[in-house]
């Protein structure tokens, strides 16, 4: 009974925030898939969010279903000639009629599969351009406040005061840049430049693998110099931007999603980081409602960090994803004609393997992870 009341209490303090945060970015998906399909002379029969029996719906003066379905994990926009929301094995009659999405150029097709991605990474953009514009740039400089003795960076010859400005020639200006190109190269020897007193001198350290758990429990591996950063408030700057120097950050932060993104995926596929770590949606729920906890600004640069990653997650050459439909698109253009039927229905049943077994196993982990914490195991 105890069990069941804590769960119960994790799931509303939880699940609710990030079904808000979800719902927001799964819709935005899903709006340029219909406002790019609308815009291409496709009919559009349904445009949900959520799957699964309706809570609620209505009907707009097209002749769309606009609905709210009972599994608020996703959604789609439906076409006149899909048999299913995946768009995948439309039927060859349904498709004669106008307005069939099957009936399109490649072309057409191409964009009105993109749109739902792209659409993900304009609302990231947006979002950190706006908090970019209005709130300005936190930078916590890259200054060394203290070394770690025995450390790789007392090894390579780091000082209390030195400022790093470079790392093998990439231009270094917050704390953050240090650390994400630090804790990505664990084993890699790196070439730091730093302004000692006003004189450039380069160092060489190579970043020690540190096997760490985080707030969920999960494991995860990171490189170490042993730097500590200066953490007084009075280091830290906040700086204001124009709007275009704002958009263009905020293009320069959603593009470091995506690679932070995919070195992560690249570290757990090489085994430098443990596949533990890949969560689900439990995952996400909890560090939703710790990130709301921040206040609004955090908030919303998550929402922003969620859109870019589930836009480029949804590009991933997988049949299902869209990034599946634009590799079969891809290969239309090539050869001037459709790959066959059962080459497509092949690849349908390929891909959507391959993403029951990811979301099996990640949520395995979602649920361990809160077993363990709710009943003190482990």
């Amino acid at each position: 009974m105890d069990f069941l009341a804590s769960l119960a209490g994790w799931i509303w303090h939880y699940g609710i925030m990030f079904l808000l945060v979800l719902t927001l970015v799964v819709f935005i998906h899903e709006l340029g898939h219909f406002l790019v399909a609308r815009w291409c002379g496709v009919t559009v029969k349904a445009f949900s969010i959520g799957f699964g029996p309706e809570i609620y719906g209505f009907y707009d003066k097209h002749g769309t279903r606009w609905r709210f379905a009972w599994i608020p994990l996703g959604g789609y926009v439906k076409f006149i000639d899909d048999e299913n929301p995946a768009s995948f094995g439309g039927n060859a009659r349904l498709s004669e009629r106008e307005g069939a999405f099957q009936s399109k150029s490649v072309g057409a097709r191409a964009a009105v599969v993109a749109a739902g991605p792209i659409a993900n990474f304009i609302l990231a953009i947006v979002l950190y351009s706006a908090l970019n514009a209005t709130v300005g740039l936190h930078i916590l400089p890259p200054l060394v406040d203290a070394v770690v003795p025995n450390s790789p960076a007392e090894r390579g010859g780091f000082k209390a005061g030195d400022l790093i400005v470079a790392i093998d020639g990439n231009k270094i200006e917050r704390f953050d840049d240090l650390q994400r190109i630090v804790g990505s190269s664990a084993g890699e020897e790196l070439s730091f430049t730093v302004d000692r007193g006003g004189e450039n001198l380069v160092l060489k350290a190579t970043p020690n693998v540190d096997e760490q758990k985080d707030a969920m429990g999960r494991t995860f591996r990171r490189g170490l110099i042993g730097i500590q950063r200066a953490i007084a408030p009075d280091k830290v700057r906040t700086v204001h931007v124009g709007i275009p120097q704002a958009i263009m950050l905020g293009i320069s932060e959603t593009y470091g999603n995506i690679t932070q993104t995919l070195g992560g995926l690249r570290d757990i596929v090489t085994r430098r980081q443990s596949a533990e770590q890949m969560g689900g949606p439990i995952m996400m729920a909890e560090v939703t409602a710790k990130v709301a906890e921040l206040g609004l600004e955090p908030m919303l640069r998550w929402i922003a960090f969620i859109s870019a990653n589930i836009g480029f997650l949804n590009l991933l050459p997988v049949p299902v994803l869209d990034g599946g439909h634009l590799m079969f698109y891809a290969f239309e253009a090539v050869r001037r004609k459709p790959a066959s039927e059962r080459l497509q229905q092949m690849g349908f049943q390929v891909g959507l393997a391959l993403l029951m077994m990811l979301m099996v196993f990640v949520n395995f982990n979602d649920i361990m992870n809160v077993w363990r914490r709710l009943t003190g195991a482990g």
